[in-house]
């Protein structure tokens, strides 16, 4: 489905893109626009999925509120436009010239990996879309550049790396380098675009067929305040905040942390294949480390940070969202790229207390980075 362009464009079409970003848009106020959703691969349901978008899709809420039962069935059609990144490369280029005004992307735990074959000679005209997101941006960024450089323009990345929007600036202002791209350009990519820092947090535990999602009722998009800063919407979700960082910690240390930590323990002990987190915290030679660890572990690196009361608090929810009785969350999709996951979500917290809380034993957080 082509047309003439719409203000925010999307990499990424993973079921949290659609429960998260895209819903918000849709029910949200003073929307900027429509999307446009750019495929990135060329897997078959990513394929199915992506064809299905601009139809309108449904995402069922469901999950305890205030200890009550909610389920909410909603139809978001906030996607209005769905590209190929490698068979519409062309007319993605010649989008982001045009009404482009905010960029989000989702691309999963290996998608900011840069690909040798990818080099400066894809910045002309008429030549193939790059293999990796990083090139594919910056030669959008680039065109950008030469059509609009005075015009707005947000990056908005929902990838789960601390303080992302750095991170992806570095990535592509390193590469605009590399590339021997004019000083110029490369001073706009620092200057004039707006790199934002971001958090992201729902659990969006099942995809629906061809599009749609399952997700709980809590959701948070916690973005840094910044100057030129332009959001998607406005959404009661969606929180403005200049202490990025405790956010990050809460959701990390504690919620991404129980995830794998839950994971880990069911790889070692091979239990059922499609166990589910619910399954796994109603069993107790899984529960029962994991609280140990939150509270013997984990618990005195936020007292240290001064942010104990707030992630106790966080905790008590965090339960309740993991008991969640009518989301299928399996162990087995958590478990994907595990050991990367583990490097990510438990090695910050053993650092963090071999510097402020140099006496605290961790030997289950150990053991599980110990493990392959």
């Amino acid at each position: 489905m082509l047309n003439g362009g719409h203000p925010i464009l999307q990499f990424g079409t993973s079921r949290f893109l659609q429960a998260h970003v895209d819903l918000f848009v849709g029910e949200g106020e003073d929307a900027l626009g429509g999307i446009t959703v750019v495929q990135g691969t060329d897997n078959p349901a990513s394929t199915r999925r992506a064809q299905a978008l601009a139809d309108g899709y449904e995402v069922v809420v469901r999950g305890l509120s205030d200890g009550r039962p909610v389920e909410m069935r909603k139809t978001c059609r906030s996607v209005r436009e769905v590209l190929h990144a490698r068979q519409d490369w062309a007319a993605l280029r010649e989008r982001i010239r045009g009404p482009v005004q905010l960029i989000v992307s989702n691309t999963g735990d290996s998608g900011w990996v840069l690909a040798p074959q990818d080099a400066a000679v894809l910045l002309a005209e008429g030549t193939p879309a790059p293999a990796s997101f990083p090139a594919r941006l910056l030669v959008l960024l680039h065109d950008r550049w030469r059509a609009q450089p005075a015009a707005e323009l947000t990056l908005l990345p929902c990838e789960l790396v601390s303080r992302n929007g750095d991170a992806l600036r570095d990535i592509v202002t390193g590469l605009a380098r590399d590339w021997g791209c004019a000083p110029a350009f490369v001073d706009w990519l620092s200057g004039h675009v707006v790199w934002a820092n971001s958090l992201v947090d729902r659990i969006v535990s099942e995809a629906l067929e061809p599009a749609g999602a399952v997700a709980e009722p809590y959701a948070l998009w916690a973005i840094e305040v910044q100057p030129g800063l332009q959001l998607p919407c406005r959404h009661p979700a969606i929180v403005l905040t200049d202490d990025l960082a405790s956010y990050e910690r809460l959701k990390l240390f504690l919620l991404n942390l129980g995830h794998t930590l839950l994971a880990e323990l069911w790889l070692r002990d091979g239990l059922a294949a499609d166990m589910t987190v619910l399954q796994a915290m109603q069993t107790p030679a899984l529960r029962e480390p994991l609280e140990q660890a939150w509270q013997q572990e984990v618990l005195p690196v936020f007292d240290a940070l001064g942010q104990g009361e707030a992630a106790r608090a966080y905790l008590v929810e965090l339960r309740d969202r993991l008991l969640n009785p009518f989301l299928a969350h399996r162990l087995a999709d958590i478990a994907q790229n595990h050991a990367q996951k583990k490097l990510r979500r438990l090695q910050p917290v053993v650092d963090l207390a071999q510097d402020r809380v140099p006496r605290l034993a961790q030997p289950l957080l150990r053991a599980a980075l110990a493990a392959r």
